[in-house]
């Protein structure tokens, strides 16, 4: 799992330019599938089985938060837009990859002394006054970087004691590495119904690779695999769940309440940790769009804790990833 994780989260995937990632998964998933398939969305589509007799979909999405190159000033210098909820307190002096269509540039953004500001530099930056610096003179620049180019986090995943992992982008690839851990354990015993395993695209910014993935495989059911708040200094426990307790299984009106105490029922009496997550109404993930594709699929949303979220070193699990994946693995098995 902690190779998985490193090649998963090395690959660069901002959303809308996912093509690297998608090679890469396709690769991962398919020793375990009867097929795989690339759509035109960005999608990764695996099936296991007869998905024509009960489907289930489990879906997560593949892409990870960036920039997108918007202008370059007559110093060289790289204005962006957020492709996602970059956390801009955590942005000067972070370090970038911009991807253009002749190779990576590294760029960092610029911070400006503390000892020439206006005394507000302990303030978030907003996206206005974020510029990126690649070394280069504005010439250079000019040919090197077209408007429109993604920018991804350079950042080394790395394991951390007690089994966490972090890097920039285990949101969403560590729920990646989770389904092809659960397909790996249906190859291993195989189950009785249909899967497809849906590896979607631009989660981050839309949604529209979910919407697109339920409306073309029509399944039975869904569960949708992200990740969602782990307890750290200055969260509420009631606004968190914890690393290391096992998968946040969610409450919430837009999802299949018979599918979501299920889930609970069954990790109850398979002593499987589990967590709960109540949420009032849309999750934020791709569970709303699926939910409401075709006539409207019965869906569920199962999470796995994490810690600084959308930032360059956020912090996952490998506990909760494998208990998150049996979870999953049984569920199917009761199908």
């Amino acid at each position: 799992m902690t190779e998985l994780l490193k090649r998963l989260c090395s690959a660069k995937g901002v959303s809308g330019r996912e093509d690297s990632v998608c090679g890469l998964i396709r690769g991962e998933i398919a020793p375990f599938a009867d097929s795989v398939t690339i759509d035109h969305n960005n999608n990764v589509i695996a099936k296991v089985g007869d998905v024509d007799a009960h489907n289930i979909m489990l879906d997560a999405h593949l892409d990870e938060i960036g920039f997108v190159v918007t202008y370059i000033d007559e110093g060289g210098f790289l204005k962006v837009a957020q492709s996602g909820g970059m956390d801009m307190r955590v942005m000067p002096d972070t370090r970038f990859k911009v991807l253009t269509d002749s190779g990576e540039l590294t760029a960092v953004v610029c911070c400006l002394p503390p000892h020439l500001s206006d005394g507000g530099e302990d303030k978030a930056p907003d996206i206005d006054s974020i510029y990126l610096d690649t070394g280069l003179p504005a010439e250079r620049v000019k040919e090197l970087v077209s408007l429109g180019d993604t920018v991804a986090y350079d950042v080394m995943p790395t394991m951390l004691l007690n089994d966490r992992f972090t890097c920039c982008s285990t949101d969403n690839r560590a729920c990646c590495a989770l389904l092809v851990r659960v397909a790996q354990m249906i190859k291993e015993k195989p189950v009785k119904t249909g899967v497809t395993f849906a590896f979607t695209s631009q989660e981050e910014t839309f949604g529209k690779g979910a919407a697109a993935a339920a409306f073309s495989t029509a399944p039975d059911e869904a569960i949708a695999v992200d990740v969602s708040f782990a307890a750290q200094g200055g969260v509420a426990d009631y606004e968190s769940g914890k690393l290391g307790k096992g998968a946040m299984i969610c409450i919430s009106p837009v999802l299949s309440r018979k599918m979501s105490y299920g889930l609970i029922e069954l990790s109850k009496k398979l002593d499987i940790p589990y967590q709960l997550e109540v949420v009032g109404g849309r999750t934020g993930t791709n569970a709303d769009h699926i939910s409401i594709a075709r006539g409207g699929i019965p869906t569920a949303l199962v999470s796995v804790p994490q810690r600084n979220m959308h930032t360059g070193a956020e912090i996952v699990s490998l506990d909760d990833i494998e208990n998150t994946a049996r979870l999953i693995y049984e569920y199917i098995r009761t199908l």
